[in-house]
């Protein structure tokens, strides 16, 4: 059945200006921009940022959404695209498709526990989601991020992760593959930090984003505990252009990232996960 024909909104870029840029690690930025004609949002949504001249890409929303005509966009510089849009000033111009999505099913976790699960840069998708079950703190039980990075100067918003372990409202575990003479937690992957939370399997309802392989065996891990992998949610990244389900690019089997996911149960995006270079 072919996808139904987007309204011309979702095609064409309105424009936005950067408010603010900040560098958050060796290769990343922070953006935070001027978009009154902003819909709302939902975490685990993303825009299309357009840099002109350049191209446009699909950058996840990584501030706090109930700011909507102010997004916060995190952005790793590795491409063209990309580094230009890092490479943008306050005052700057560029275009904003979207958002676009499927995003975290927060309220799957109301009444339980909530548990995010990050590896590098796949913080930045997962912050909006933290701001919001905090800022309905009392539908959770606990509210737990467990955040892996390659270093200790790789961590995305340390300031952040520091304030929210002072605040006791938000349980913070953080690990990095490769410790510094001043870095004083825990070494290892991501996964080890799952026996450290002492999680309930029966309660838990868990978020995960970063490098593909770190999902999977975080979801495994987690599955293996006893919670239902209904119960697991992922975020997928795939080469995105029209961002309406039409190009084809984003294709992984009969789903199209753009349009059905990027979140997906882990029911649902393990079998494609499991097939090499789908």
């Amino acid at each position: 059945m072919p996808a139904a024909e987007p309204d011309s909104c979702a095609l064409t870029p309105r424009a936005a200006t950067v408010r603010r840029v900040w560098q958050e690690t060796h290769d990343s930025w922070s953006l935070e921009l001027e978009d009154p004609g902003a819909p709302g949002a939902s975490p685990g949504q993303f825009n299309m940022l357009y840099a002109f001249g350049v191209g446009e890409i699909p950058i996840s929303f990584s501030g706090d959404l109930a700011e909507i005509t102010r997004p916060v966009h995190t952005v790793r510089a590795v491409g063209a695209v990309s580094r230009a849009l890092c490479a943008l000033t306050p005052g700057s111009s560029l275009g904003v498709r979207g958002p676009f999505g499927a995003g975290w099913p927060l309220e799957a976790a109301r009444g339980g526990d909530l548990v995010a699960l990050a590896g590098g840069i796949g913080l930045a998708p997962l912050r909006p989601l933290l701001y919001a079950a905090l800022a309905q703190r009392e539908a959770f039980r606990r509210v737990v991020l467990l955040y892996g990075a390659r270093a200790p100067e790789e961590l995305l918003y340390p300031a952040e992760l520091d304030a929210w372990r002072a605040d006791h409202e938000l349980e913070v575990f953080v690990t990095v593959d490769a410790a510094t003479s001043n870095w004083h937690g825990d070494v290892g992957v991501v996964t080890n930090l799952i026996s450290k939370a002492n999680l309930d399997p029966d309660t838990l309802t868990a978020y995960t984003c970063g490098p593909e392989i770190m999902m999977t065996f975080c979801a495994r891990r987690l599955v293996a505990a006893g919670v239902p992998e209904s119960s697991v949610h992922v975020s997928l990244e795939r080469n995105m252009k029209c961002a309406v389900g039409w190009c084809g690019r984003c294709q992984l089997g009969s789903q199209f990232v753009c349009r059905d996911g990027p979140v997906l149960p882990f029911a649902q995006a393990a079998p494609l996960m499991a097939v090499r270079e789908l």
